[in-house]
């Protein structure tokens, strides 16, 4: 992955301007249409709105529009800094922080952080060959039974392709009829799945995939070709992130997280950096 550093920022974005003329660009790289003169035609910022008008009709177009940004009162500065900053760490940032860096309010920071990480939902897109299936737990630590079945915790399946990309999703619980849809969605039939001894992917054979697994309970973590290493890889730095970054995370919005850290998982090996690339998806 190519470096962005915080220089290479300023050079690019230094001011408002300059970040809104970013914005006109990628909304409109073939220029501005204007539906009044009904072809695309020159336009001119004004001097004091984040707005373009018409040289030939004086039609108003708004590019923050339908954008994260829009009805912001917050620097479009601040917005794309704030953006830098969540894409340059690879264990993520909190709202805190975000405060602190951009001298706003927590609430502010809040809803900046949460309308970003929106940027970070890729479209479901279907794996084949190698696949590993896991789910996982996430919540504070509580007493009493640990594992499967434990209170207070938030279940996540989790499905990574071997050399690939990964895919998570929050469920409400670990049942067949849960799981099954979600793994149909992200796998093609005929793939090899590897999974634990978790008696719900008894069925997957009968669904039309291979199926090997490994007995975790026996302390058996590779047997072969067949372990779920790559999913537990990925558990761990999403744990990690969670524990160390947030600490605590509430179900009402831990697919946001997971979004993130599956997205910097799946762009890793980009040339591209990770900066420009959800800048993009503004």
């Amino acid at each position: 992955m190519n470096k962005y550093t915080i220089a290479d920022f300023n050079k690019q974005f230094p001011n408002d301007e300059a970040c809104l003329e970013w914005l006109k660009t990628c909304l409109y790289p073939g220029g501005i249409f204007c539906k009044v003169c009904g072809k695309i035609t020159n336009h001119s910022k004004l001097s004091k709105l984040p707005v373009y008008s018409c040289n030939r009709c004086g039609t108003h177009v708004h590019p923050m529009v339908g954008t994260i940004f829009e009805r912001s009162r917050t620097p479009l500065t601040s917005w794309f800094y704030a953006i830098f900053l969540m894409s340059a760490t690879r264990c993520g940032i909190s709202a805190k922080q975000l405060q602190r860096e951009l001298g706003v309010t927590y609430k502010t920071a809040w809803r900046m952080f949460k309308e970003i990480r929106t940027l970070y939902q890729d479209l479901p897109h279907s794996m084949s060959g190698e696949v590993e299936v896991d789910e996982t737990y996430i919540g504070g630590k509580s007493h009493g039974k640990r594992g499967r079945g434990a209170g207070g915790k938030s279940t996540v399946l989790g499905i990574a392709q071997r050399k690939g990309d990964v895919s998570a999703t929050v469920t409400p619980d670990l049942k067949r009829d849960t799981l099954y849809p979600i793994i149909k969605e992200h796998v093609i039939p005929d793939s090899m799945v590897y999974t634990d001894e978790f008696p719900v992917y008894n069925r997957l054979k009968s669904h039309g995939y291979n199926h090997k697994r490994v007995h975790h309970a026996s302390k058996v973590w590779v047997l072969g070709d067949a372990h779920t290493n790559t999913i537990e890889g990925f558990w761990s730095v999403l744990k990690r992130g969670i524990s160390g970054v947030y600490h605590a995370v509430s179900e009402k919005y831990l697919q946001c997280y997971v979004d993130e850290y599956a997205f910097r998982y799946n762009h890793r090996k980009d040339e591209k950096p990770m900066f420009l690339t959800v800048l993009e998806k503004i």
